[in-house]
């Protein structure tokens, strides 16, 4: 066998070869091949990128024989001592999490454990991961729920929608069916419950108050009859007693009761 290659069989006894190096004590695996020749490709192009200081845009070339994703792992190994499966680099007090050759974000080293262990994937725009069996939205863990509209509901502090470090990430609004609204640089909320459409509930001054509003609606829909599933703010800040007080007090737009009257 060639340097690095190693030969398997596949359970039909179909052979194929495994390319792997050893750096810094641990061995890594680069990848399975049709050829021997090709493993031994892979390990030739781990070997030159291990034994020298190139970054990752001037490694690129070797994607010819490796994955892109192992190229950032083997970087970061070599320059950060520090072997992680997933495509990270590890930076002074942030990673970069590589989504391709073109694509980069940006994360606080607090979330290095998760994304260590959980490979992001992208969708339709969306990125998530698999988690428990469950593609979560990685705008989840910054309390923002699938719903949310950017710009609406949360936004980039400084424009740049692949930085995910949580300062740059502003929760604009964390609640189902309110949105707030600016006037002259004072806020209100607008909470709207979807039936047929959208159907307005009422504005209020406070957003906890809009998020209980919102409650309230569900309750009074489902008491008109109205079958839906509908989903319902969970209020932390706010002990039982609170929470029903307010509850109890708030007051929905006469038009949301003529409405419901009219189904």
């Amino acid at each position: 066998m060639l340097t690095g290659v190693y030969k398997a069989e596949k359970k039909d006894h179909t052979v194929y070869y495994r390319a792997g190096i050893t750096f810094k004590g641990r061995h890594i695996s680069l990848g399975s091949y049709q050829t021997e020749n090709e493993a031994h490709k892979a390990y030739q192009a781990a070997s030159e990128l291990l034994s020298d200081t190139r970054d990752l845009d001037k490694a690129t070339g070797l994607t010819e024989y490796l994955p892109f994703d192992k190229l950032v792992s083997l970087i970061n190994f070599r320059d950060n001592d520090m072997y992680i499966p997933t495509p990270i680099y590890l930076h002074k007090n942030y990673f970069s999490y590589y989504l391709s050759i073109h694509r980069e974000l940006k994360f606080d080293i607090d979330d290095l454990f998760y994304y260590s262990s959980h490979r992001i994937l992208q969708r339709q725009g969306h990125l998530y991961v698999n988690d428990y069996g469950m593609q979560v939205t990685i705008l989840s863990r910054y309390g923002i729920k699938n719903h949310a509209v950017k710009n609406r509901d949360y936004h980039f502090v400084n424009g740049d929608e692949n930085d995910f470090r949580y300062s740059n990430i502003e929760v604009i609004n964390p609640y189902f069916g309110v949105t707030r609204i600016e006037k002259k640089g004072t806020y209100s909320y607008r909470v709207r419950i979807h039936i047929n459409g959208n159907v307005t509930v009422g504005t209020y001054k406070n957003i906890t108050h809009a998020a209980i509003a919102y409650n309230k609606a569900v309750d009074t829909a489902k008491k008109a009859g109205i079958a839906k599933n509908f989903p319902e703010n969970y209020i932390e800040e706010l002990s039982g007693s609170e929470y029903a007080e307010i509850y109890r007090k708030i007051k929905l737009s006469p038009n949301f009761s003529e409405y419901l009257d009219s189904l």
